[in-house]
């Protein structure tokens, strides 16, 4: 969040040209980051990202359609961190401690003060909260492919959709949550952890 991770997945024998449209994807979206969390996303123009990150305005739609494009370019390389990491569990464990695991360590790497400020940014804009929902659906969608591809037997495909289906729930139920904490505040992995404990209570 307070910095673009490369997407997982990309091939290792990617070539130049597609190497360099990466790297130009990928600093359009830091300098739009930038810019959002310093100006605020409606003060940020198209053009302001566009000369900040020293291409014109019609290079700038090559790669993005909109600003909101960079917001969920984040979304998603965050997102494709998860499944990587996801994807590497061991099949012995358990589906949904496993996500559990890899969601509360993939969350831990950010900061009260990194989450507040995307989360603030995420707020600020009634388009970014309409496509917000329409991105978990995605997120619950690939969750749900990284789960068949690590517990491969057919027969457990519907057990492993509802693993998705209740993982993003409660994500989104620890996030509301830490959201409205008031006091001090405590950090975003915590309430993820609780949300897990009180599901597998009521199992």
């Amino acid at each position: 969040m307070s910095e673009i991770r490369t997407r997982a997945g990309i091939a290792p024998t990617e070539g130049l040209r597609e190497r360099k449209r990466r790297q130009t994807q990928q600093r359009i979206a830091e300098v739009g980051q930038r810019l959002f969390l310093t100006q605020g996303y409606d003060s940020t123009t198209l053009d302001a990202i566009a000369a900040e990150a020293g291409i014109s305005r019609r290079t700038f739609f090559s790669y993005f359609k909109s600003k909101d494009d960079i917001i969920f370019f984040w979304l998603d390389t965050d997102g494709a961190s998860l499944i990587a990491s996801l994807l590497k569990t061991s099949p012995d464990v358990q589906p949904l401690d496993a996500v559990r695991d890899v969601m509360i360590k993939h969350i831990a790497r950010y900061t009260t003060e990194q989450m507040i400020a995307v989360d603030n940014l995420m707020l600020s804009s009634e388009s970014l909260l309409a496509r917000k929902q329409a991105h978990y659906a995605q997120q619950e969608q690939a969750l749900f492919n990284a789960l068949c591809e690590v517990w491969r037997q057919p027969e457990r495909r519907a057990s492993l959709r509802m693993v998705a289906m209740v993982s993003i729930g409660v994500m989104k139920i620890a996030l509301q949550a830490w959201r409205e904490q008031t006091g001090q505040r405590k950090p975003a992995a915590k309430f993820l952890r609780n949300a897990f404990d009180c599901l597998k209570s009521v199992l």
